[in-house]
């Protein structure tokens, strides 16, 4: 069974990442939205409510799984005994950022790093530029899946 874990922090999930783990299910059994744990961040959207938006978006896809976790991805990965890494590519500096995640996980750990490159219709979309436009009072509903509504 190929298993695929994609981490991040999902503050909140967008429709570039909706993208990303819908195209992912194809390539893998199981895909496991891992949302990572990190005590020095200021979040938007509590844990709670970022796992909920992610569970109700892929209710009807049981192939995804939704998780936390704290600690280095790999050894996250090697504790659920996972061997692919999923990530999503926008632009180049993405990739140089990734790419250089991606060799120091390989030498930490026998883990492989799969990039998917973002739709074009989704590839200007990031969770901080959905915080501003929340922030701001803007229409956030066009860059979201439709479960993720601020209260």
């Amino acid at each position: 069974m190929k298993r695929a874990i994609f981490p991040g922090s999902f503050d909140p999930i967008t429709l570039g990442h909706y993208d990303i783990i819908k195209r992912g299910v194809t390539l893998f059994d199981e895909i496991i939205v891992a949302i990572g744990i990190n005590a020095d961040k200021n979040y938007m959207f509590s844990l709670e409510e970022r796992v909920k938006f992610i569970q109700d978006t892929f209710a009807d896809e049981p192939k995804i799984k939704v998780t936390t976790y704290k600690g280095l991805t790999v050894d996250y990965c090697k504790e659920i005994n996972v061997e692919f890494i999923l990530r999503g590519l926008r632009n180049p500096a993405d990739f140089e950022f990734e790419k250089a995640i991606a060799h120091t996980n390989r030498d930490l750990a026998p883990i492989e790093t799969i990039f998917l490159l973002t739709s074009a219709q989704t590839s200007y979309i990031a969770s901080s530029i959905v915080r501003d436009v929340i922030r701001n009072n803007g229409d956030y509903t066009k860059l979201v899946p439709n479960n993720v509504r601020v209260k």
